[in-house]
């Protein structure tokens, strides 16, 4: 890459990740914009920006955009974009790049991590042996073998999930918007006909607006007294409210979540539930996974700047246009 290029960078970023970008010949700035919308306007070097690393927790806004004006390029580290401003950016001619497929098979492992971890107590039980308890903690507790599960989302990951639990012998369900063609699975029309025909029900579907809280208290309720709910999606698909009050009644048996609607902030509620399993957004972290993000990141930043179609990309351009554009503002 020639001219060095400046990178923001809108969130935390692992070490590897930063030396491979500055070993790219890119010039990285960092932002603190977890959890916040920082006004990029006020950057000494706001007008310097040609691209913006971010992820779809974080985003970035068309105000934000309007506050770099050589910004030619958002890359999101991670498959999830929802919190980035898809039409701002195409209306102002900047390409918007994700990282699909690159974590996927780490997500499907920590679910089932979870569904196990929720299922049999691990938690909870750990904690005991090692404070000298034993005999009363040796209660049945439920297996998966033979279990019925729902996925909400079929994408890779849902996939990924569904095939690692049928070697656990449950029966799969899920519920996408259309059945997927050429599928083995039930489909389900909506979530909570799904929820009723579900032991455990894991979320690994899209965040933002069309699943903000597509798990409320009837879904929840639908999944009963002895279901569990899993979320490796988004914190936001999760009614939070509702499901600590369905925790504290025994409206359902457990939870495990690795996302949370306002995170890094944890609800206490949740912190002090016994019947839960927490863990902070690392379902898709892994040294395999990451060295993937980070070369298919380097890849859509290498296309871009040499003018080739981006291997990952979100938006379509006119490139003339949308060149043309990019001078004027």
């Amino acid at each position: 890459m020639t001219d060095a290029p400046r990178l923001l960078n809108l969130i935390p970023l692992e070490p590897i990740a930063r030396t491979q970008l500055l070993a790219a010949g890119l010039l990285v700035h960092d932002v603190d914009a977890h959890g916040t919308r920082p006004d990029l306007a006020n950057l000494g070097l706001a007008r310097d920006v040609r691209i913006v690393l971010t992820n779809g927790t974080t985003g970035i806004t068309g105000a934000q955009m309007d506050a770099l004006p050589r910004l030619e390029l958002v890359c999101a580290f991670g498959a999830g974009y929802e919190n980035i401003d898809v039409a701002a950016a195409t209306e102002r001619g900047i390409a918007v790049a994700h990282a699909p497929n690159t974590n996927g098979e780490t997500v499907a492992d920590h679910a089932l991590a979870l569904l196990l971890a929720s299922a049999r107590g691990l938690v909870t039980l750990d904690r005991a042996v090692k404070g000298g308890g034993w005999a009363k903690h040796r209660a049945p507790r439920p297996t998966l073998h033979g279990a019925r599960l729902g996925i909400v989302g079929l994408g890779n990951i849902g996939q990924a999930i569904a095939r690692r639990a049928e070697g656990f012998g449950m029966s799969i369900g899920y519920h996408t918007r259309t059945p997927r063609e050429d599928c083995r699975w039930r489909h389900f029309n909506d979530i909570g006909t799904l929820a009723d025909a579900s032991d455990f029900l894991v979320l690994a579907c899209p965040g933002g607006a069309a699943t903000h809280h597509l798990v409320n208290a009837d879904v929840l309720a639908r999944l009963g007294a002895n279901g569990f709910l899993v979320n490796v999606a988004r914190g936001s698909v999760v009614d939070t409210v509702a499901l600590i009050e369905a925790l504290c009644d025994g409206v359902i048996a457990g939870a495990a979540l690795d996302v949370f609607e306002h995170e890094p902030e944890v609800p206490s509620a949740l912190r002090m539930l016994e019947n839960v399993v927490l863990t902070p957004h690392v379902s898709g972290r892994s040294p395999a996974a990451l060295q993937a993000q980070i070369d298919l990141l380097l890849a859509n930043i290498r296309a871009h700047l040499s003018g080739s179609p981006l291997p990952a990309a979100v938006n379509t351009l006119n490139t003339l246009g949308d060149a043309e554009l990019r001078g004027v503002r």
